[in-house]
């Protein structure tokens, strides 16, 4: 729920919820979420012309971000084991999308789509004691569209 801060109303973190689609287009359980991330990439132009102008410009490219999950199952790291024994055993690695859907400040609902990702398990978690085990996803997308 967006906060009010007697200075206008804000998002905060607790207004967005994601989902991770596979192949098969079920969901991929991510325990606790405790973070999301997503930048867009560009390619930036820039021609020094001998008149003196400088001409730039910047070229939408990929997607990317990271997701911070608190472990609470197996359910990530059967997931990542099952991709890699699929990779060494047919070469096969198939995209999947995000959905990112967020509450606005005036109760709206704005939905993107991530498409072609690229999911990457970049910290398994490191285990310790009274401590919570925090585990990293890297992502790459191809593209981004709103859907509502």
């Amino acid at each position: 729920m967006p906060v009010n801060t007697g200075f206008g109303a804000m998002s905060i973190g607790k207004d967005a919820t994601l989902d991770i689609v596979l192949p098969d287009n079920t969901i991929l359980p991510l325990a606790i979420l405790t973070s999301f991330s997503a930048k867009q990439n560009t390619k930036e132009l820039d021609s020094k012309g001998l008149d003196g102008i400088n001409r730039l410009a910047s070229i939408p490219d990929t997607w990317s971000g990271d997701l911070s999950v608190d472990r609470a199952s197996s359910e990530l790291d059967d997931y990542f084991a099952a991709v890699e024994a699929g990779y060494f055993a047919n070469g096969t690695l198939n995209a999947l999308r995000i959905t990112e859907t967020i509450t606005e400040t005036d109760g709206t609902i704005s939905q993107y789509r991530f498409d072609g990702v690229a999911l990457a398990y970049a910290d398994a978690g490191t285990f310790t004691g009274d401590s919570y085990v925090k585990q990293k996803l890297n992502w790459k997308a191809s593209r981004r569209i709103k859907v509502q």
